[in-house]
């Protein structure tokens, strides 16, 4: 109950202090626009590939490279947006005033350290869900493992790419540095805002399901189309929120210096002694 408590008080002071520059929260849309624009210039080359080509061998290889193209240049375009976050949360949290234009300029700075970070995390994660769509259930509950353990051990890599303008592998260092003496706290809170968005989502689901439930086609639709945009609204907040957890575990961790509005938090406590 106190960690849960601790990760409500964590998600109210990072909301405190997006509030302040919510135009923020146009990151995410705007990383889930060119995401979208990504994958459609993706598309065409695919459609035409498999309409030409049908089921040959050199088809199938220029799919399968189109997609794997897609995907890394989708988990680009991810991690740069986030970067852009953290670097908005950052100059918030050091006293700034921060914008979306200075967040991107900021995020694309860090290109050479953004880009290859994105490349490695979107590798193993294709990886990953190879490795868990060929396995039995033991295997599939390993590889689950071993993917959570990762997102644990990479959560403060953007973070340190972006406010100390490191690279990939130094950043990864780092990240499994910092994290390696604070994993229970960690967990903790990553659990905890996955929790806070699950429940935030529910709302949503339910007013589709009742929509739904009545059988007219006219209220099923419209019950649909807003669940949708309030489980958006929720993803969007969320990710936001996360970026400022990150851009404040970082800076408390590597400087010492509690940032501003989580004086009161129970952040401290996460890189305290054990």
């Amino acid at each position: 109950m106190n960690r849960l408590r601790n990760t409500l008080d964590l998600a109210r002071t990072s909301w405190e202090v997006l509030r302040r520059d919510r135009e923020l929260l146009w990151l995410p849309v705007l990383s889930f626009v060119v995401s979208l624009a990504v994958l459609a210039a993706y598309l065409v080359p695919l459609m035409a590939i498999t309409g030409v080509g049908g089921e040959n061998s050199a088809a199938g290889a220029a799919v399968w490279l189109l997609g794997l193209g897609a995907a890394l240049s989708v988990g680009i375009v991810s991690v740069f947006f986030n970067g852009a976050l953290v670097a908005g949360a950052h100059e918030r949290l050091t006293g700034g005033d921060p914008t979306v234009s200075s967040a991107v300029r900021r995020a694309w700075s860090r290109l050479p350290g953004l880009v290859p970070w994105a490349l490695i995390t979107t590798t193993v994660g294709l990886m990953l869900r190879a490795a868990r769509e060929r396995s039995g259930t033991l295997a599939n509950l390993a590889v689950s493992v071993i993917g959570a353990a990762w997102d644990v051990v990479t959560f403060l890599v953007v973070p340190a790419i972006v406010v100390d303008g490191v690279g990939a592998v130094p950043g990864l260092r780092r990240s499994a540095e910092l994290l390696s003496r604070t994993w229970g706290e960690n967990i903790a809170a990553r659990v905890g805002f996955g929790l806070l968005g699950f429940l935030a989502v529910l709302p949503g689901l339910a007013l589709a399901a009742l929509g739904v439930a009545t059988g007219s086609a006219v209220v099923a639709v419209v019950a649909v189309v807003v669940a949708v945009v309030w489980i958006a609204l929720v993803v969007v907040v969320m990710t936001a929120l996360t970026a400022v957890f990150q851009t404040a575990l970082y800076h408390y961790a590597t400087t010492g210096a509690v940032p501003a509005g989580f004086e009161n938090t129970s952040l401290p406590r996460a890189f305290g002694p054990r």
